[in-house]
This record gives structure tokens, sequence and C-alpha cells, in this order.
């Protein structure tokens, strides 16, 4: 019998079944795998080139002021300072850990300050305090990048899909996060008061714009006042420059002064702005117990020590905020939630102590563009 060539159907059939086979030996040898690495590392190779380009950005803008302040090799003072690192204590030996923290810390702080002060002799300490938050501004945005790049390429090398998928969907609050530090970099050499600045700005109203403040710790003052009937200490940090100083330092030298002058307090309460949750308002207020302070450890146990060891109410006061939120210029409603926890402080003073008291009330935060 003749033979017949095959109909088109029937090649379509065979070519499909053929096509469907080979698609299903590239899925156990792994090809879906590879082109989804591929477009992962795609993605965070672009978010990589904008973090790139706002650390150079922070780099730029910095140099920029350091050099209209006359500093000496601003460059290499910047480069140096942006990969200055502090190795934490060993934790598994808690004695004295708080100790050896605090100690590591204040050498950073006076090991940073003394390099701008010897780049700058002749700038304002105000205008050199901005110039050192951009620089670990421009630190910040360093790390992020550095770090970003590390893991997408550790991935790469050990075709680590599971790491490189992880990083990917992480990247979009990497970024938002960047952007809030690029963001705040122009905030701060401008001098305005971010997000941060509530509680001292809660501090600097508390006590009116004719108190006469007084240096108590390193870049910390404080100023005594009447509210509701009771004389209240009032402390922040130093302003209009960068600076958190020294607020549990502060407060542990003022109420052992106190107690020695038979004025012992009778309420100490610490005023900060604090991280919201998703969902919560910003700018709202809530009052706790505690110390309210974004501290890692030396400053706020001095409140708790202080606190617990003369038996004084320790009370918390918070302006909620995001993160991005508290490191920008402040907004109109953090601003308003400052003026309602003015009020709710003058509430606690009222409601927990009599006229006569003392109280002693703490603006923690970062004090830009807050003066006194």
């Amino acid at each position: 019998m003749p033979q017949h060539s095959a109909s088109l159907p029937e090649w379509i059939s065979a070519v499909s079944q053929l096509l469907l086979l080979l698609f299903f030996i590239a899925i156990f040898a792994g090809a879906n795998q590879r082109l989804q690495i591929y477009m992962w590392s795609r993605d965070i190779k672009s978010k990589l080139t904008i973090l790139e380009g706002m650390v150079n950005e922070a780099k730029r803008k910095t140099l920029q002021r350091m050099a209209s302040q006359g500093a000496r090799e601003p460059e290499k003072l910047l480069n140096r300072v942006m990969e200055f690192f502090v190795v934490m204590p060993v934790d598994i030996e808690p004695i004295d850990i708080i100790k050896r923290l605090e100690h590591l810390i204040n050498v950073r702080e006076r090991r940073l300050r003394s390099e701008f002060e010897r780049a700058m002799p002749n700038a304002d300490p105000v205008e050199r305090s901005k110039i050192e938050t951009a620089a670990e501004i421009a630190s910040a945005l360093n790390f992020i990048y550095k770090l970003v790049r590390h893991l997408l390429i550790q991935g790469e090398k050990g075709r680590n899909w599971i790491l490189i998928m992880q990083l990917q969907l992480i990247m979009p609050q990497l970024m938002k996060i960047a952007d809030a530090y690029r963001r705040a970099l122009n905030d701060f050499l401008k001098g305005v008061p971010i997000g941060d600045s509530a509680g001292p700005l809660v501090a600097y109203t508390l006590a009116g714009p004719n108190a006469k403040w007084n240096k108590i710790a390193d870049e910390t003052v404080y100023t005594e006042t009447e509210v509701e009937g009771r004389r209240v200490v009032i402390v922040k940090a130093e302003g209009p420059g960068s600076s958190v100083g020294k607020p549990g330092t502060a407060t542990e030298m003022l109420v052992e002064r106190l107690v020695r002058e038979g004025r012992k307090p009778k309420l100490i309460i610490t005023v900060d702005a604090a991280l919201k949750l998703e969902g919560e308002e910003t700018g709202s207020v809530a009052e706790g117990v505690g110390a309210a302070i974004g501290d890692i450890g030396p400053e706020k146990i001095r409140f708790e020590r202080i606190a617990a060891k003369y038996g004084i109410p320790l009370r918390a006061v918070i302006i909620k905020m995001g993160l991005e939120e508290a490191i920008i210029a402040m907004s109109e409603k953090i601003a308003k939630g400052a003026m309602e926890a003015v009020n709710l402080v003058k509430e606690l003073i009222r409601r927990e102590t009599r006229p006569g008291d003392v109280v002693v009330v703490i603006g923690v935060g970062n004090t830009i563009g807050v003066g006194q």
C-alpha cells in the first residue's frame, strides 16, 4: 500500500509533545530557577545603582558644606568617618556592660568631634554639628549600599536563589529607608527641626521663650520654671545644632543636686518621639511608665537607676511617627502632637503632684532647629 505523509494536525501534535517534553526537562534541570534568579538580580542591580547615586549625592553635598567652612582635606576626612566603626562590648558576661558600652560610645563621639574640630577650627559650632550629622547620614547610606551589594554578590556566587529572593523582597523597604536618609541630609544641612525634635520642642515650649538655660552635661542644658504651681526643672539637648545631648546623665546629676538641697523631685517625666505602628495616626500622643528614650542603654538606664534609687515615679509621654518622619523635616501633624504633649505633661504634673512639689521634665531627642 502507498505511504501517506503525516497530516498537519499530527505534525502540530508531535511538535507540541516535543515542546512539552523539553519544557519538563528544562524545569527538572533548573532553568526556571536560573531565569527567576536573573530577573531578581536584574531588579536588585537597578536599585543598587540608585543607592550608589544616593551615596555619591550625600558625599558631594557634605563635601561642599565642609569646603564652605574651610575644611582641610575634606574628602579624606569624610572617607575615614564613613568607614569608622565601633566593636560592641562582650555581652556574654553582663557585669558592667553598661559602663563599658558607655565608655565606647563616649570615645567614639569624642574622636569624631575632634576630627571635625581639627579639620574646621574656625567653623561655627552649630554649623559643624550639622556637618557631623551629614557625614553620619552619608555613612548610613554607604552601609546600606555595601550591604545590598555584598548579599547580591554572595547570592550570585553561590547560586543561592533563596538569599537573592529574600533580598529582592526587602529591597522596597531598604529603598524607603535610604530615601528617608537622603531627604534627611538636606533637612539637617538646612538646620530645620525634624520629627525627632518633638521632645526638645515640648521642653522649649514648656519653659517659655524667656527661660534662662544653663549647661549641666555635655551638650545638655536645663532651666527651672513654674508650671501649675509646681517648680519644674526642664532638660533638653543644647540647640539649635544637631545634638541629642546626655539627658540621662543630666537628669541623674540634677536629681542628686535637688535631693541634697532638700527638694527631692516627686515626679520625672520623659518626652520623646516614638515609632508608630502601621495604621496609627502620625502625631498621636500617649502616656506610659518608664523612660521614653531611644538610647541603646547607657542614658536610659540612668533614668531608671536614679528614679529607683529615690523612689520617684518615672512617667513617659510619646509623640508617634514613622521612621522616615522621625529624621526628616517636622510635619504639621507632629508639631501639633508636640503641643498636645505639652498639655498632657501639664495634666500629669497637676494630677500626680501637689503645688510646691518639684518635677523634672526631659525633652528627649535631636534638638536640631530647636534652640533655647
